[in-house]
């Protein structure tokens, strides 16, 4: 068991769509003493042992040392995907935001930093086999995600070298999902505007087949499982997170009903280029150029190291994200709040 025992533990964006997971799931461990969940608006859901405190990592004058100072580990998920047509924005509260709290954590001598990375922080790779955590980590560079996340990672490895009595853990996760997200995610990459009861099977006579389109999948509290696994363990580094089988759209023409087609990358891209710029689609085509080209994960680390194993597959996520599209599924936070729009 590690130093986190009986102890008090620090939440950044405690009330997304890890966070919730995370929260929920250290207030119910036995061996934990307290969460503090630090988040932009306080929620009204109070989960035990749980305290909430307001905070805007985007604010300079933020003193995170102070909510920092007493805790065992601080586990870093806050992360802001909007405003896409402003990089600007989200490089202050994503990347700066991030610095400040590593800063914080040395300040206030917190033994154990966990970071969300993700399996946007690596280089392009391979689709036909799987990379480990050795993998580059640079990131596409015309993508504001993925470029955030690469940045972070360099960020990470000065802090690492200077301050070494910090114990740092990066999770490397693939797409999160769960049905509390479904309302979200929706609002995050399709438009508050998207009516979710659209997707379902009769109304999709076909599926676009794009080219590069292969990627992972994981449902949130199986990620939610790893991060407790890394406080009550002493391990240090990155660790790959996904979950079996792969995504493709023949896994998705199977979930929907739907028969796929292929369609070229430029074709695919140029309508969401277009969505986008037309202020219709918040998803930006920069990250789908990053979709079709970030590696397959190889989890043996996780696995091995953590002992971590996924509840859920690939394909039971998705379900379960479906259905809450379809329903308007959200939690009792404002970033999950639940709207069926339609």
């Amino acid at each position: 068991m590690s130093s986190t025992t009986g102890s008090r533990i620090v939440v950044t964006g405690a009330t997304g769509n890890v966070g919730t997971s995370v929260v929920r799931l250290l207030s119910e461990d036995p061996d934990v003493g307290s969460v503090v969940g630090l988040a932009r608006r306080a929620p009204e859901w109070s989960p035990p042992k749980t305290d909430w405190v307001t905070v805007d990592l985007s604010a300079e004058e933020t003193d995170l040392a102070a909510e920092f100072t007493g805790a065992s580990a601080v586990v870093h998920l806050a992360w802001a995907f909007q405003p896409t047509h402003d990089p600007a924005a989200t490089w202050r509260t994503n990347v700066l935001g991030s610095i400040r709290v590593f800063e914080a954590v040395a300040a206030a001598k917190v033994p154990t930093l966990v970071h969300t990375s993700s399996v946007g922080a690596y280089s392009p790779g391979p689709k036909d086999e799987a990379v480990d955590e050795s993998w580059p980590t640079h990131g596409w560079p015309d993508a504001a995600y993925c470029r955030e996340k690469a940045y972070l990672e360099r960020a990470l490895d000065t802090f690492e070298r200077d301050h070494p009595e910090v114990r740092v853990v990066r999770m490397r996760p693939a797409f999160l999902f769960k049905r509390e997200s479904a309302s979200e995610q929706r609002r995050i990459f399709g438009g508050r505007f998207l009516p979710g009861p659209l997707v379902r099977p009769e109304l999709l006579p076909f599926l676009p087949d794009i080219p590069g389109l292969r990627v992972q999948a994981l449902h949130t509290d199986d990620a939610a499982k790893a991060y407790r696994l890394a406080l009550r363990s002493e391990a240090r580094g990155a660790f790959n997170l996904a979950a079996e089988p792969l995504v493709d759209a023949e896994l998705l023409g199977e979930l929907l009903g739907a028969r796929p087609v292929r369609l070229p990358r430029t074709a695919a891209r140029s309508a969401i280029a277009a969505a986008w710029g037309l202020h219709l689609l918040p998803a930006s085509p920069h990250l789908f150029d990053a979709v079709l080209r970030l590696p397959l994960m190889d989890c043996t680390r996780a696995r091995t190291e953590l002992r971590w194993r996924p509840d859920h597959t690939a394909t039971e996520v998705l379900e379960e994200f479906l259905k809450g599209l379809q329903q308007g599924a959200g939690a009792g936070t404002e970033p999950m709040r639940g709207r069926k729009a339609g």
